[in-house]
């Protein structure tokens, strides 16, 4: 934790930095570009020492390594870690394209069909800022119920973003995860955190950034990829199914996939996602 920026990255990645600048925040940590003495540039996240967050940036190199085993995955590969430094490749960014988003479909298919041992991960999880229960569990319904949604639906109760009458409305589903669930589905490789603003675009194809990588339902990445819009998804959606057919009724779920990351935003942001949080809620219940 002595010395520049740019003193710290040479001395985890063993080669000569030229110049390393800060480039603003993102919840509790900073993001920074830097140079390498040949030219090559990279993206740094870093973190204060006793930071609230520390583990999250040793959660994500392990996701993206861990996603990063399969053959054609398209998350962004790691440059280097610790506990207070993450270097990562910078990445030039292009207009999307349908033809990226038809590869970015097949490989998102084919990462989830890498899977997991379990539902959960071998490491703490981290989304956001926010811990994530990634203690392995073979019962999806289960994991979902109890490590995805109703810890957040506590936090956001407790801390006043829902009203205990709303709390309830959400409990609802959360007790019927077993009879909404469809289908057994095996443990998938997903990225856990997939939201447009984690898609780069590059001319050719797209990589994905900031995963919250865990052993989960396939069916997750892609609600939420359809949560907060995403272009020329039907492309990608088409591109998966092609690799990976979606099991039938996939589209009835996409609520109750959607209830995760809307309460992790309700903890983060507050009663801004109370409305949207209520409505998918209501329609996970009409679904099933």
């Amino acid at each position: 934790m002595t010395g520049t920026l740019a003193d710290r990255i040479s001395a985890l990645l063993g080669r000569e930095v030229r110049r390393a600048a800060k480039a603003g925040t993102s919840h509790d940590w900073t993001l920074s570009y830097a140079e390498l003495g040949d030219g090559t540039r990279l993206f740094v996240k870093s973190l204060t020492r006793g930071s609230p967050a520390m583990g999250v940036l040793t959660a994500e190199a392990r996701g993206l390594e861990w996603l990063g085993r399969c053959f054609g995955s398209p998350v962004i590969t790691p440059q280097g870690w610790d506990e207070h430094l993450l270097v990562l490749p910078w990445v030039a960014e292009d207009e999307p394209s349908p033809g990226a988003a038809e590869r970015l479909g097949r490989q998102l298919a084919g990462t989830h069909l890498t899977g997991a041992d379990a539902f959960g991960a071998q490491w703490p999880g981290f989304i956001g800022p926010l811990p994530l229960d990634n203690t392995p569990s073979h019962d999806w319904p289960t994991f979902y119920a109890e490590q995805r949604l109703r810890p957040y639906l506590r936090q956001a109760r407790d801390q006043g973003s829902l009203t205990p009458g709303d709390a309830r409305e959400v409990e609802r589903v959360v007790d019927a995860v077993a009879r909404l669930a469809g289908g057994v589905e095996p443990p998938a490789r997903v990225h856990g955190d997939l939201w447009n603003g984690n898609v780069l675009w590059r001319e050719r194809d797209a990589v994905l950034i900031d995963p919250a990588a865990h052993g989960g339902h396939r069916e997750a990445d892609l609600a939420m990829l359809s949560l907060f819009g995403l272009p020329y998804l039907d492309r990608v959606r088409d591109a998966y199914n092609e690799v990976a057919p979606l099991s039938a009724g996939w589209r009835g779920r996409v609520a109750l996939h959607q209830l995760h990351p809307l309460l992790v935003h309700l903890c983060l942001f507050g009663a801004a996602y109370r409305t949207t949080t209520l409505e998918a809620a209501r329609t996970a219940l009409r679904a099933g």
